[in-house]
């Protein structure tokens, strides 16, 4: 049993008529960002592309400098607990279509009022109001 684990995620979003931000839906029903575990030997933006790629079949994206953000969780798994750390990036999306993996059941892109709406877990939450703080602070 593992009693920590690393993950990498983005924050995925576009821009049409207003910013729009990727949510999956995983198979026990929470609405989340694309996140997966970093494999030996990988840095965090190799895992996270990577993820991208497995979990939407995106690929061109281009990773916003300057935002990172990073949470920890705990789960239980296997009757312990597990210390979960999660390094958020954000990652506009340059071109592609959404073609999600056996691990999710539905996607959708949301305004920013739609996405705190729709995302589960506090902790996305504010990792989504930093991310969106952030674009219209240095992109505004």
């Amino acid at each position: 049993m593992r009693l920590m684990e690393r993950s990498v995620g983005a924050v995925v979003f576009r821009e049409r008529k207003e910013l729009e931000f990727l949510l999956l839906r995983y198979g026990a029903g929470h609405w989340d960002f694309v996140k997966g575990n970093r494999e030996k030997g990988e840095r965090s933006k190799e895992t996270l592309l990577r993820e991208l790629k497995e979990e939407t079949n995106l690929q061109e994206v281009e990773l916003v400098d300057g935002f990172k953000e990073r949470i920890t969780y705990f789960f239980r798994e296997g009757g312990g607990l597990v210390l979960k750390e999660v390094v958020f990036y954000l990652a506009r999306l340059k071109n592609g279509e959404v073609q999600i993996s056996f691990e999710h059941t539905d996607f959708g892109w949301f305004s920013y009022e739609e996405c705190l709406k729709t995302l589960t877990f506090k902790t996305a939450k504010d990792v989504l109001k930093k991310a969106h703080n952030y674009l219209i602070k240095e992109e505004g």
